[in-house]
């Protein structure tokens, strides 16, 4: 079995780009899309406060580090390509998009039409953040052939 080279830092700093655009996406679609469709469901939003704040950004953090961590897992075995990007993406929106509406639509949190909205633009997000991971570790094996 080939074993593959994981190099923490480098995977830390990529992780970290790859958030910036998670955040801003996570809070531009909360704030702009999902907020004013669960006001018009009659859904009870809670207050922004510090500790929520934190809340997500560590969610947001930790679903970028996954998403980051199986992208690089796929592209070692089948290449860095567009298929790698589309099908990791695929699997990290599924477990944590997917799950999180179903589940938060199920508990009676949100309604069910929301998902029409959220699970196309989750997957969106998704798409890109791994394309911005799958173009930083292109730029990390160029300079590792240099």
């Amino acid at each position: 079995m080939q074993q593959y080279d994981f190099d923490l830092k480098r995977f830390a700093i990529i992780t970290l780009i790859t958030s910036i655009w998670v955040q801003i996406s996570e809070t531009f679609r909360y704030l702009v899309m999902v907020v004013p469709k669960m006001q018009s469901n009659g859904s009870e939003i809670p207050e922004t406060t510090l500790p929520v704040l934190m809340i997500w950004i560590i969610w947001g953090t930790l679903l970028t580090a996954l998403t980051v961590f199986l992208f690089w897992m796929y592209a070692k075995i089948f290449g860095n390509n567009l298929r790698a990007i589309c099908i990791s993406s695929t699997i990290s929106w599924a477990f944590f998009f997917v799950l999180f509406w179903v589940g938060v639509s199920n508990m009676g949190l949100s309604d069910w039409n929301l998902l029409w909205l959220t699970l196309p633009l989750s997957w969106l997000e998704l798409f890109v953040a791994t394309l911005i991971a799958s173009r930083l570790f292109a730029k990390q094996v160029k300079q590792e052939l240099v």
